[in-house]
């Protein structure tokens, strides 16, 4: 029995890569706050556990909806109340903290969730990439929430790092799909047919760069930031023109991850 309620296939996100998208916007509000208390800390805890608790949600919607067998539902249903536990945990705790605002953030990601979990029992969540765009801006909310606390209650410039670091997750979602598509290519394409594939992924990570000069440059941000969302780029224009022809999608996925996390690095320590 307690092996079936371990299954880490439901206890755990079956989409490696999305942590990402939670900790990068949450590392780098920290950092722009310039300090972590215990109040940032009760924070992680709520998030993560909210995070988590998407994975074991998923699994029982699949099982009602005749998708996976019903013997998921009891390991489904402990998470969900392990998570769901750990997460009312953590929001009493920002309550006693004080902390009242940040819940104003969680409305849209409650809708987004419902969203997610309605597209599940329509079999309707795969390759769904306005959805994973949108979920990410949610996630990004970590980094206003973190900075916020911080700053001891609402702040513009947790609103600045909210739409950069969506920013930067809505490029990175963009340039994975593109990937993905160019495995399936049977040969290698024309420059003219590569350039038609990565234009949206071109057009977003040259926004987001092209954002971050001219904010920058006019002293709404640090005069540095672009820097991170060059080596975007500069990852996007590679592979626009080295198509991943065959690439597995492990291998997409942990450069992907790398590149992220320099761009994480780079934001903390050029903010």
């Amino acid at each position: 029995m307690f092996k079936q309620y371990a299954n880490k296939q439901i206890a755990l996100p079956s989409d490696h890569g999305s942590w990402i998208f939670l900790f990068s916007p949450l590392l780098i509000g920290i950092t722009a706050g310039g300090q972590f208390s215990n109040t940032q800390l009760w924070l992680v805890v709520s998030l993560l556990s909210v995070f988590l608790l998407r994975q074991p949600a998923s699994i029982l919607v699949k099982s009602m909806s005749g998708r996976r067998t019903k013997k998921d539902q009891p390991a489904a249903v402990f998470w969900i109340c392990v998570y769901g536990l750990i997460g009312l945990i953590g929001g009493f705790a920002l309550i006693l903290q004080k902390a009242v605002y940040i819940f104003w953030l969680a409305l849209p990601g409650l809708l987004v969730f419902g969203w997610h979990l309605w597209l599940v029992s329509k079999r309707r969540e795969r390759r769904q990439m306005g959805v994973d765009v949108l979920a990410s801006g949610t996630l990004a909310l970590a980094a206003p929430a973190a900075y916020w606390i911080s700053a001891g209650g609402i702040d513009p410039v947790g609103w600045w790092l909210w739409i950069l670091t969506w920013l930067q997750s809505a490029a990175s979602i963009v340039y994975a799909f593109l990937r993905l598509e160019q495995r399936e290519l049977k040969a290698e394409p024309g420059d003219k047919n590569k350039l038609q594939m990565g234009r949206r992924a071109l057009m977003y990570g040259g926004f987001n760069l092209g954002l971050a000069a001219v904010a920058a440059a006019v002293g709404w941000l640090p005069i540095w930031i672009w820097i991170p969302y060059l080596v975007q780029f500069v990852e996007v224009v590679w592979g626009t023109f080295r198509p991943a022809i065959g690439w597995k999608p492990t291998s997409i996925g942990l450069r992907q991850l790398a590149v992220s996390s320099i761009f994480t690095l780079l934001f903390m320590l050029l903010w």
